[in-house]
């Protein structure tokens, strides 16, 4: 037994020891696929500890050394590819996992020269391509490609080196995980292409990773004699550790930070964020004396929702009112939830009341569509109070005032008059 793989072995409990802690509570899908990575991780350091076995046990464990470093290194990937909740990256995941443990286990137990080694590089050069052209109108990424490059090029090293006298099966084996953590350091640049800790230790990581894979037999070639303890190979995926670690804090702070101003069921700007823009738009009315209009939407009928399907439909409702105001105001403008049923809209210069009392109107025409809701559809109405600057009011305070008392007298109006839906019209077909 190879007793120095027990500190690698105790050095990566402790990270996914980290990971777990840092990540209870704000678990992510990439934070998973990296921590079942890093548990591939673990088992390639405790198989490590066998790798004196004899005869078949010897081998067995090399299959699953080779394969579960692979394994991490996809997941790696996978999780850093932009686009990865594609259905066609599963595909890819599980067609380069599955040629590359293939041919691990073909290095392993075929002779130097035999059919199926040759075969198994040719078809670990090919595997990326058969995806890539069966999705390419759906999804065509610069990194599909570049994966493509990279494995044809591993292929055509492979059918060249592969069956050297001497070194050819370890370098095989080394042009395999260059090119798995070759990926896995392109897809993590493209991913986190930010000015940031984490991105820069994470990226300089996977880079120095896959360098070992070029260093180590260019080492044994030229400096037979040279001395290098096993902890100078094993740095990399410490320093890669730390930049994970580091990429997921810094993705905690920014959510965090967009918690603190936008309305967690909805997306949309909260009241506090809501305030910044009003005032905002208001100065920039004074410098350029243009006109800047408030309106305050609060939709009819809300706690009926509530009260009938309860508030999981009720929240549905909000979400897809969000999305109605959203589209129908210009990127410019601000959309926010400032209350339960309420909703505030910020339209800025070049803008009039008629212009506001169009968007106004068309917000309410679009509510009391019918909305489907789950397995209901269901009607409700809204009332809408514009107010402008500096027709309205003087300062941001008043105009909301303004805007919100002209949305209850609306409401009141409409109600008496009875063009307002008179009731929830449910229709549960």
């Amino acid at each position: 037994m190879n007793w120095g793989g027990i500190p690698n072995l105790a050095a990566g409990t402790f990270l996914i020891c980290a990971f777990v802690s840092i990540t209870r509570g704000s678990r992510t899908p990439v934070s998973r696929l990296w921590l079942t990575g890093w548990l591939s991780i673990m088992i390639h350091s405790a198989s490590r500890i066998f790798t004196d076995a004899p005869g078949i046990w010897g081998k067995l464990d090399y299959i699953v050394l080779s394969s579960s470093l692979i394994w991490a290194g996809l997941l790696f990937m996978y999780a850093s590819i932009p686009y990865h909740e594609d259905s066609s990256c599963r595909w890819m995941l599980g067609s380069l996992t599955a040629a590359n443990t293939l041919y691990i286990i073909t290095l392993t137990v075929a002779p130097a020269g035999h059919w199926a080694l040759i075969l198994m590089a040719i078809v670990l050069g090919i595997c990326p391509l058969p995806v890539t052209l069966a999705s390419i109108r759906r999804l065509n990424h610069p990194l599909r490609w570049t994966l493509i490059f990279l494995y044809i090029s591993l292929s055509i090293f492979l059918l060249i080196f592969q069956n050297r006298p001497g070194n050819g099966p370890d370098l095989a084996w080394n042009a395999v995980m260059f090119t798995v953590y070759l990926s896995c350091c392109i897809s993590i640049f493209v991913a986190y292409r930010r000015a940031s800790s984490g991105a820069f230790v994470t990226i300089t990581g996977f880079f120095s990773w896959a360098s070992i894979y070029v260093a180590m037999p260019a080492v044994r070639a030229f400096q037979p004699y040279a001395k290098i303890e096993s902890e100078v190979w094993n740095l990399p995926k410490f320093v890669v550790a730390l930049g994970m670690m580091l990429l997921l804090l810094e993705d905690q702070i920014e959510h965090n930070k967009f918690l603190a101003l936008h309305d967690d069921l909805t997306g949309l700007p909260n009241r506090r964020l809501f305030h910044d823009r009003l005032t905002i738009a208001l100065e920039r009315a004074r410098r350029t004396g243009a006109q800047t209009a408030l309106l305050m939407v609060d939709l009819d009928h809300f706690k009926q929702v509530n009260d009938s399907f309860g508030h999981h439909v009720g929240d549905l409702l909000l979400t897809h009112v969000a999305a109605i105001c959203s589209a129908r105001v210009r990127r410019s403008d601000t959309i926010a939830r400032t209350g339960g049923d309420e909703f505030s809209v910020i339209l800025e210069e070049p803008i009039s009341r008629a212009d506001a009392e169009r968007v106004g109107q068309s917000l309410i025409q679009l509510i009391k569509e019918p909305l489907q809701l789950g397995d209901h559809t269901v009607r409700v109405g809204a009332s809408v109070g514009i107010a402008t600057f500096p027709d309205d009011a003087a300062d941001m305070e008043s105009l909301c005032i303004a805007a919100d008392l002209r949305m209850y007298e609306n409401k009141q109006r409409a109600s008496l008059i009875g063009t307002a839906i008179p009731a929830l019209e449910p229709d549960t077909g």
